[in-house]
């Protein structure tokens, strides 16, 4: 690649999640250091009053500015010609990302963002994947708390799995445990555009309910396993069980981190994930209130309902509650032969998942893509497939993340 203007250009600067990004590299990495990165959006005033809010009216080293409107095709692919990396917080991203992720691939920029919406990643596979292999461009999607946790957790146990024992698990569990913190409004509002999309099309509702619907063009799907509608007891971690909403794009994205990086973990690869509950009790009242939940939203009226109860995109907790929050996921990888030798992986964060975790996760994802040397060429990507080495332990020194073994009983 050319010598680029800039590292990163976060695109998406002025909403919640994009202020707090903008916050943690201005920490992290200074304006004036070995990261050349910008600030852009749609409107020059609402990011002077970003850069404002982080720099102070005259700053030494003020962050450049740089305006584009997700659908200006043109003014993206300046955009994206002038960076290495494009980190976007734009969504929801079926109604404002598609031609960001043109330009990037057309370009040759690498690019992230913080998508959890599996019908969209779909349709960039097939669009792009081959255009993004011949520009090199590196598209890594659902780099926030969706899905970097459970596809890095996975790995990680994987990798402990094979330096102890010379073997892959072809199962693992991931639960989550302990958390505090809110669904951002960002991700209420992909949600409320997916149920909306697939309300209208029995196509997408039957992709919404394929575990491998994002699994490379040609390859055979692994184990037929359906999504966990209801509580189920657990017997590695002895608890009942919830069914965990992330994991409707969790699941699929550690999947094709399997396919894409040449089925290590065998074809017959096996990822469920599911919530920790204290109780039967628990799990029952979780699931009947998630069941619940997304029966509302199945319905226009139920969405415009709970419209007015969910945050809105742009809205968010204060930074007191994102600090007290916290989140923990257990990966359990079950030993092919001897159970004895199963392991067991603790992923946590020491801040709210939803804003104050993922926006450092994203941050960092950006920053592996910019600086890191590449394990992998052009294509639609993953993070544990195209980032895992370099990224996790920038997570763990800079975002607040660990990656830990933990006993199995």
């Amino acid at each position: 690649m050319a010598e680029r203007s800039y590292d990163i250009i976060l695109f998406g600067a002025t909403g919640f999640t994009g202020q707090l990004v903008a916050e943690y590299l201005l920490e992290r990495y200074g304006s004036n250091g070995e990261l050349r990165w910008a600030l852009a959006g749609r409107n020059e005033q609402k990011l002077e009053a970003v850069r404002a809010a982080l720099q102070g009216v005259k700053p030494a080293h003020p962050l450049p500015l740089l305006t584009a409107d997700s659908s200006d095709a043109e003014a993206l692919q300046t955009l994206a010609a002038s960076t290495a990396v494009i980190c976007s917080t734009v969504g929801p991203y079926a109604r404002h990302g598609s031609e960001l992720v043109a330009a990037c691939v057309a370009e040759g920029t690498d690019y992230c963002d913080l998508t959890g919406e599996v019908p969209w990643i779909a349709d960039m596979i097939k669009r792009h994947q081959g255009a993004a292999e011949i520009s090199g461009a590196r598209i890594v999607h659902c780099c926030g708390f969706d899905s970097i946790p459970s596809d890095l957790g996975n790995w990680f146990v994987q990798q402990a799995m094979e330096e102890q024992h010379g073997v892959t698990a072809s199962r693992v569990r991931g639960r989550v445990g302990k958390t505090r913190g809110a669904a951002s409004g960002g991700t209420v509002a992909s949600l409320m555009g997916v149920m909306e999309d697939a309300g209208r099309d029995p196509a997408l509702r039957k992709l919404l309910k394929n575990k491998y619907c994002l699994y490379p063009a040609g390859e055979n799907p692994g184990p037929a396993v359906k999504d966990q509608t209801l509580p189920v007891f657990d017997p590695d971690f002895e608890q009942w069980t919830t069914p965990f909403v992330m994991a409707l794009i969790n699941e699929r994205v550690v999947r094709r981190s399997n396919a894409l990086m040449g089925f290590p973990w065998g074809r017959d690869f096996d990822y469920d994930e599911s919530q920790l509950c204290s109780s039967r009790a628990q799990a029952l009242a979780i699931s009947l209130g998630m069941g619940a939940a997304m029966a509302t939203v199945s319905s226009s009226v139920g969405r415009r309902a709970m419209g007015k109860l969910l945050p809105k995109p742009g809205e968010g907790p204060d930074e007191d509650a994102r600090e007290r929050g916290f989140f923990e996921l257990f990966f359990h990888a079950q030993h092919p032969t001897d159970p004895t030798k199963s392991l067991r992986a603790r992923v946590s964060g020491d801040r709210d998942p939803g804003y104050g975790a993922t926006s450092r996760m994203l941050g960092e994802a950006a920053v592996s893509l910019a600086k890191d040397p590449a394990d992998v060429g052009g294509g639609i990507w993953t993070p544990a497939s195209a980032l895992a080495p370099a990224l996790l332990p920038r997570l763990e020194q800079n975002a607040g993340l660990q990656f830990t073994l933990t006993p199995t009983t």
